[in-house]
């Protein structure tokens, strides 16, 4: 196995890796972390001032997605409630009857009726117990339904500038984690107002036994309600800590177990640097759970050891109570059954505070997210149908992605006529990519107007706007349908003809490719199923070409579209676009510059300024950059084709 370079080998580990020792430094923080890590580190008096809100949030989010179900769950929990008052009063009298003097079978008879009650008061409660659970279980998926679909509808309509930020990422971690919070939510929350009734309950039985039982009861049961909340805390504190690392862990998941790397993985030998990387942040997470255990372990020990001597304590109170007849056996009794009783039920209720708490943090990245990405979200649409393309101008526009100090489009002046083939061409970052997104509507300039007949892109209808483009991504996606959807995605909105599929597929060379796949048009494109298969990346090419074929688009963009053909499908692909010439518009993006001499016009960028334009003839006579480059590809032709010089045969 090759050696791991020195500057790279693990050394011993100390508070943490730093960025000279790791090639995956530490991401840097992101602008709203501090207000996330502030809510997170709230005290308690927050938690509970936080409560009322989140609660809320989650009944409203319930009552949207299934009212039948929510008013069931509330009105089974209330029940509930109601029904462990009437036990513990309907227990209390039958102790009374079976404390009283007597004989036996008189004391029983004069019991059966609270034995009655309470029996019929605990099989109600047992009752809405199951009435809650199904309504539960119907909930939840209507729930889940409802969040993710909204994050979706988002995720799918912003601009791809949100994409460029940095920020964009991280939010979009958490407000994944919080769709499925969302759900932990609505039932945490019924099951807290289940708990609350359940200790309401208990708490109002007490009183009517005896009032100062009440503060028995909140001396044995504090104390481990405030170690359930502040261990629960500690654990969203680190939580939220530990998104960067979760990012990291997540990369470097996918870099030693997914498909893509793995040639490379093996041909470089990088399995013993990849799992250095791994050690090195792992060792910084595993310390920071190991951490995160010891303060949780010793909050709660504290919690449960404060808690016994209180219960403790209670038992003796109780006992001095007796023995100086102030409460009756049957009270002291019926309040040990109750103490018990209030300290299940109060256990649910920290342990649900905490659980509401932890995912309603969880939940406001999903709604702060949902609220940052409204500002990412197409403006909106011009009411006007646009009319057929007969020119196309771009009026000083000019691109800035985040973090750049440079423009990726610079004040660019063009004009494209319709029935025209132009060509942008230039060296790798010279903004050609960039200029034909804006053009194609997938991004909006930083600067000046792009004019479809004169009238500004925003002032046209989106949808009606876009049905008259067709764009061929250099970064193409490999989508996991079938062959024949591949290509049918390329005009979703029209009726996927077979016919229309493999004229596209032709015109891409891409059809006899389809048909030699084990099931032809019908095969699955991606390993990841049953009998699925995967393509090459020239075929994969063909694919993504014939999806821009089949719209037949009035402006067609081919970004790269040749850069993994062989020459014969190249020389084709690029005939079929040659075809287009005169009858509908295409904007070609390429290296090979040969395939742009017949180009009706040819536009040169370099810096994201556009520094020539004219004919292949034109700009060859200018001896500018354009001629530049063609000529040191041609060369490079030349060289091949010229044949080689023998070398001597050597001695003997």
């Amino acid at each position: 196995m090759a050696a791991v370079p020195t500057r790279w080998r693990v050394r011993p580990r100390q508070a943490g890796p730093t960025a000279a020792e790791s090639v995956l430094p530490e991401l840097r923080a992101t602008w709203w972390e501090t207000g996330v890590r502030a809510r997170a580190e709230a005290g308690l008096f927050a938690v509970f001032a936080e409560l009322p809100r989140l609660v809320w949030a989650a009944l409203g989010i319930s009552w949207r997605a299934d009212r039948l179900r929510t008013s069931v769950v509330a009105v089974a929990t209330v029940g509930a409630g109601v029904m462990a008052t009437f036990g513990l009063l309907a227990t209390q009298r039958v102790l009374v009857e079976l404390f009283a003097g007597g004989p036996t079978g008189d004391k029983v008879v004069a019991a059966l009726p609270a034995l009655v009650v309470l029996a019929g008061a605990t099989a109600i409660r047992a009752g809405m117990g199951i009435a809650t659970g199904y309504a539960l279980n119907g909930l939840t998926p209507r729930v889940s339904r409802e969040v993710e679909r909204g994050l979706f509808e988002v995720t799918t309509a912003v601009r791809l500038e949100a994409f460029d930020a940095d920020a964009f990422a991280d939010d979009m971690e958490r407000a994944s984690r919080g769709t499925d919070s969302v759900i932990d939510l609505v039932q945490a929350s019924m099951n807290l107002l289940a708990g609350l009734v359940g200790v309401i309950g208990v708490a109002v039985a007490v009183v009517l036994i005896h009032p100062m039982l009440l503060l028995a009861l909140l001396v044995a049961t504090v104390p481990n309600a405030w170690a359930s909340l502040r261990a629960g805390h500690l654990r969203y504190q680190t939580y939220i800590a530990g998104s960067v690392r979760r990012r990291r862990q997540w990369l470097l998941h996918r870099l030693m177990a997914e498909r893509d790397s793995a040639p490379e993985l093996r041909s470089y030998g990088l399995r013993r640097f990849l799992l250095d990387q791994y050690d090195r942040v792992m060792g910084v997470e595993t310390d920071i759970q190991l951490l995160l255990a010891r303060r949780v372990t010793t909050t709660t020990t504290l919690g449960a050891t404060i808690g016994g001597v209180a219960t403790g304590v209670v038992y003796v109170l109780l006992g001095v109570l007796l023995v100086d007849g102030q409460i009756p056996l049957a009270a002291a009794a019926t309040c040990v059954i109750a103490v018990q009783a209030a300290q299940r039920s109060l256990s649910t209720v920290t342990f649900q505070v905490d659980r509401v708490y932890t995912e309603g943090q969880h939940f406001r990245d999903y709604t702060g997210f949902m609220t940052r990405a409204a500002a990412y979200l197409p403006s909106q649409s011009g009411a006007g149908t646009p009319d057929p393309l007969r020119v196309l101008t771009v009026d000083g526009v000019s691109l800035c992605y985040p973090e750049r100090d440079s423009p990726a489009v610079d004040r660019v002046t063009l004009t494209i006529e319709a029935g025209q083939t132009v060509a942008f061409v230039g060296e790798n970052g010279s903004g050609k990519s960039s200029l034909a997104a804006m053009i194609a509507t997938l991004r909006t300039p930083s600067e000046g107007v792009i004019r479809w007949n004169g009238v500004p892109l925003s002032e046209w209808d989106r949808d009606g706007l876009g049905a008259r483009i067709a764009v061929v991504t250099q970064e193409y996606h490999k989508w996991p349908f079938t062959a024949a959807t591949n290509i049918a995605i390329g005009d979703i909105d029209a009726e996927a003809r077979q016919d229309r599929i493999e004229a596209a597929a032709a015109r891409a060379v891409a059809h006899d490719t389809i048909r030699e796949l084990p099931y032809g048009y019908e095969t699955l494109l991606d390993r990841t199923f049953a009998n699925g298969q995967d393509l090459s990346g020239g075929q994969w090419q063909r694919i993504t070409a014939a999806r821009g074929f089949l719209r037949d688009a009035e402006l067609l963009v081919m970004d790269e579209p040749s850069s993994a053909l062989d020459p014969r499908a190249e020389n084709a692909l690029f005939q079929a676009i040659r075809d287009r010439q005169g009858r509908v518009t295409t904007i070609l993006i390429t290296h090979r510059l040969a395939n742009v001499r017949h180009a009706d016009r040819i536009f040169v960028l370099h810096h994201g300024r556009l520094v020539e334009a004219g004919t292949h003839d034109e700009l060859m006579t200018a001896g500018g950059r354009y001629a530049e480059l063609f000529t040191i590809q041609a060369a490079g032709y030349a060289e091949a084709d010229r044949v080689p010089t023998p070398y001597p045969a050597p001695p003997g």
